[in-house]
């Protein structure tokens, strides 16, 4: 008998996702995001924010300095790059 297989189940991955702020739009559809956590001092039990930052794949340019921005995993897409920009939650403000 041969195997019977669902052809209609997909198999969904679940990548990580985190929000930040950009840094800098300087290279070609390339963004820094950084992002901020705050974790428990393992020794002093007092809350510090450690901060990372990420260089997010931006083909569009929709990006600018001070958003607020949601990335999500991907695959490798350069040296330093495995993520890209899914949506911009909140524009920085703009000058006076």
């Amino acid at each position: 008998m041969a195997e019977e297989r669902p052809t209609t189940e997909q198999h969904t991955r679940h990548h990580q996702e985190k929000v930040g702020i950009v840094t800098s739009t300087k290279m070609q559809k390339t963004i820094v995001v950084e992002v901020h956590r705050r974790v428990q001092h393992p020794v002093y039990k007092r809350i510090v924010t450690k901060r990372s930052k990420f260089m997010a794949h931006d083909e569009h340019g929709n990006a600018h300095e001070g958003d607020m921005v949601r990335i999500v995993e991907s695959r490798p897409l350069s040296k330093n790059k495995r993520w890209s920009l899914k949506e911009v939650l909140r524009a920085a403000p703009t000058g006076v």
